[in-house]
This record gives C-alpha cells, sequence and structure tokens, in this order.
C-alpha cells in the first residue's frame, strides 16, 4: 500500500514539474512580447496626439464651423470597438475587459466591431450585432486595418447606422497594472477656453475650408485611436499573461514542495515498516 502511494505522488511530481517547466517557458516569452509592445505603444501615442491638437485647432479656430463628427444627436444606436485577446491563459485581461464592457453598454441598443478571437465569441455570446469579423486576430491587425475599420466606422456614423461610437480596450499603466474601459470616440467633443475673444495669431486658414479639412481628418484620427489601443492591448495582455504565468510556477513550486514532504514521509513511513516487521520476526 504504501509503494503505491509513493508511486503516485512520484506521478503527481513529474506531472506538476513538466506543467512548470510550460509555464516558466511562457513567462519567458510573455516578458519578451511585453517589453516590444509596451515601445510600440509609447511610438504611437505622439501619431494622434498630434492630429488631435491639429482637430481641437480647427474647431477651436473657425467662428462658423460645422462637421458631422462634432454634431450632437439623439442616440438611438450605439458602436462598439471591442479589443480583447486571441487566447486565454492571461489572468482577467479578457474578464475584466467585458466586465467594464457590460457595465457601459446596459441598456443600449448596440452593434459591435470585435477585435481578437475572444471579443467574436463575446459578441456570439451575447447575441451583440457585429459590423463585420474580419479581424479575428489581434496579432495580424495592422495599420492598414485600423485604416479600412476607421473608414468604415466613419461611414456608417455619417450614414446614421450609430449615434455614438465608443472603444472598449486595456490601458497599458505598468508591468503590473492594466486599466479596462471604454473610450468615446463620436462624436468629438472639445471645451472653448473661457473669457475673450480669440487672439488673431491663433486662427489658421484652411483650405478649402476648415470643415473639409476636419471632416478629411478625422479617419485618420479614429485609425490612430484604433491603432494606439490595439499597442495598449496588446501590451496589456502580455503584461497580464506574464503575471499569470509568474504565479502559476509559484503555485506549481509550492505543490512540488508539498507532494515532496508527502513522499519523504510516505517513504519513512514505509521504512519504520519494514524495520518493525524486520525486528519483530527476529523476536519470533
Amino acid at each position: 500500500m504504501a509503494a503505491s502511494s509513493m508511486k503516485d505522488i512520484k506521478l503527481r511530481i513529474k506531472s506538476v514539474e513538466s506543467t512548470m517547466q510550460i509555464t516558466k517557458a511562457m513567462e519567458l516569452v510573455a516578458s519578451s512580447k511585453v517589453r516590444k509592445a509596451k515601445q510600440h505603444a509609447e511610438r504611437t501615442r505622439p501619431y494622434f496626439t498630434t492630429l488631435y491638437d491639429t482637430l481641437f485647432d480647427i474647431a477651436e479656430n473657425n467662428r462658423e464651423f460645422s462637421s458631422v463628427y462634432v454634431q450632437d444627436r439623439p442616440v438611438n444606436k450605439t458602436c462598439y470597438v471591442i479589443i480583447a485577446g486571441d487566447r486565454g491563459l492571461a489572468g482577467g485581461y479578457n474578464s475584466n475587459l467585458f466586465k467594464a464592457m457590460e457595465e457601459h453598454r446596459q441598456g443600449r441598443d448596440c452593434v459591435a466591431l470585435p477585435i481578437g478571437k475572444k471579443a467574436v465569441e463575446y459578441c456570439q455570446r451575447n447575441q451583440i450585432p457585429m459590423l463585420t469579423q474580419t479581424y479575428d486576430l489581434v496579432e495580424d491587425v495592422s495599420l492598414g486595418d485600423c485604416s479600412a475599420m476607421a473608414s468604415l466606422l466613419c461611414k456608417a456614423f455619417r450614414e446614421g447606422e450609430f449615434d455614438e461610437l465608443n472603444m472598449a480596450y486595456t490601458n497599458f499603466v505598468s508591468m503590473l497594472s492594466q486599466q479596462p474601459g471604454v473610450m468615446k470616440l463620436l462624436p468629438l467633443h472639445y471645451e472653448q477656453p473661457s473669457g475673450g475673444e480669440r487672439t488673431p495669431e491663433a486662427v489658421t486658414l484652411f483650405e478649402p475650408s476648415g470643415a473639409e479639412v476636419f471632416n478629411a481628418i478625422v479617419p485618420g484620427y479614429v485609425t490612430g485611436l484604433l491603432y494606439g489601443a490595439l499597442a495598449e492591448s496588446e501590451a496589456s495582455e502580455q503584461s497580464a499573461r506574464r503575471a499569470a504565468m509568474d504565479a502559476a510556477s509559484k503555485n506549481a513550486g509550492e505543490m512540488i514542495e508539498n507532494l515532496s514532504l508527502h513522499y519523504n514521509r510516505a517513504r519513512q513511513a514505509a521504512i519504520t515498516q519494514e524495520i518493525t516487521e524486520i525486528v519483530a520476526g527476529a523476536e519470533n
């Protein structure tokens, strides 16, 4: 009986050691990817920051400025761009994003443009109509794809297919902190500076008109936001996966220690039993 118990424990230790090797390898891969993803996210930020400044400058300095992208209208239908992962084993990365999404879309009539396999599955599970399922793999989405998505979304917004555009993604704060949330993309809103007239030097002349330049720039701005959010989400996913695999490796190490302790106790009990049987036989 003791020998059988020892064999089971030994097999269990071997199984946990194999699992630990896998989790350590995945942790190393995630650590390598998160550094690249972090640098990528940092490089994308200046692009749409500059575009936003240009859009704000146009909206602020044109007295007769009017664009469909800034007009408020009753929100009958909302569109969500949902950026999730392609696979699991990333802790609460996907579930936390979907929780934030559920809180935001409560009571809204909505459609979605999912990016990532988990986002597509979420829409299917919750019966949310999808504009397209083309972008079901996050790692395959390029800048050109973001431009195509932005054109599709802006066209649908202009034609009134939906009245508000939001983006659900995970913001990369640090290696240990990722913040899921929902960001409003359209319509755009600007806070006009208070107090007095604009100064003449702040006014810029746009050709053919401020509104036309503005409308031409907005799809590029949305492209930049989508691409930046993808970079932020990728960095967040890899950070979450690295942390999850690190925790799994530590748990596996603790399990091996406990199983080794049980194995040693079983072995000691078997040795003690054999000695007892030998001594008992010698006395007889």
